[in-house]
């Protein structure tokens, strides 16, 4: 397929290049330049503008949108001066889902067509593969089924989730259970630290992740952290950050009257983080560098 690419950050970069590989021509558009030079070096042609991008694409247009939740409405505007009907765009950020039943009517008024789709796996799984969750028209995702299988990690990595919105749904949801499923890694490993015994924290890891019941990726990033920073976690800041998708979680559970403390919890501590930093964020801080490239040093 030839493909219009908005945004080559690090997750957008290296999906760009996983699309060249798979054989797909794409033009991608950055308003940094040396990210357009970088797109060029994986085989892309680049735009230095959303109107110079849309030009060169032939019709009907298919245009891949990967930039911060902030930044769609903006990108979104700029691409519908210049989109006809038929074109196609896909909102592939980590967007709230309400706002993406906004975007959608807002786009399908004017006979673009328009996709979401949650991606997980961090900047390592867009270059080699990801976990693809789609929402729209199925006819639409259908169309373009081949694109998310090339995107995707294999026939078992991308889902068709339902109607505009459910992609980023079932994507926020499981950002929500990330934070849980973290925080308890986080927690139990500062009680083995703190516990009567003087463990080897990264062996202790490793063996967990080799067999027990909490083998995961993230146990296994943990380990490649303590290999890289040591035991306590040397230069990785106590202090976590967050980027909204948790919060979105939680605030959506309390309107639907499910309780999530889990999910609650988790994001809260990363919220007092800021004013207490602990053993436990390091591991928070460490992991989320580990599979997103998140900053993490002190």
């Amino acid at each position: 397929m030839q493909i219009g690419y908005v945004g080559l950050g690090k997750m957008g970069l290296n999906m760009v290049t996983r699309l060249v590989r798979k054989g797909h021509r794409v033009v991608a558009c950055d308003t940094d330049e040396k990210a357009r030079v970088k797109a060029q070096k994986a085989g892309a042609r680049t735009a230095d503008s959303i109107q110079a991008l849309m030009q060169s694409l032939p019709s009907p247009r298919i245009v891949w949108v990967m930039v911060p939740h902030k930044a769609v409405d903006a990108a979104l505007r700029n691409i519908m001066r210049y989109a006809r009907r038929g074109d196609i765009v896909i909102d592939g950020g980590n967007s709230h889902y309400a706002d993406t039943l906004r975007r959608a009517k807002q786009v399908r008024a004017k006979g673009v067509r328009f996709l979401d789709a949650g991606i997980s796996g961090g900047p390592k799984g867009a270059l080699r593969g990801a976990c693809v969750m789609v929402g729209g028209e199925r006819s639409d995702f259908k169309k373009l089924e081949n694109l998310f299988r090339d995107i995707s990690a294999g026939r078992e990595s991308y889902i068709y989730a339902g109607k505009a919105g459910a992609g980023h749904f079932v994507k926020m949801v499981h950002n929500g259970i990330e934070y849980g499923m973290m925080q308890a890694i986080a927690e139990g490993f500062e009680v083995l630290r703190k516990g009567p015994y003087k463990l080897d924290l990264p062996a202790v890891a490793e063996l967990y992740n080799h067999g027990s019941v909490i083998e995961s990726r993230l146990v296994g990033w943990l380990a490649k952290a303590y290999r890289e920073h040591g035991a306590v976690l040397k230069g990785i800041s106590g202090t976590v950050g967050h980027t909204g998708e948790g919060e979105w979680t939680a605030k959506l559970a309390k309107k639907l009257k499910v309780p999530v403390p889990i999910i609650e919890g988790a994001f809260k501590f990363r919220i007092q983080s800021k004013k207490k930093p602990s053993y436990t964020g390091q591991v928070l801080s460490a992991l989320r560098n580990q599979f997103g490239g998140h900053k993490a040093e002190k």
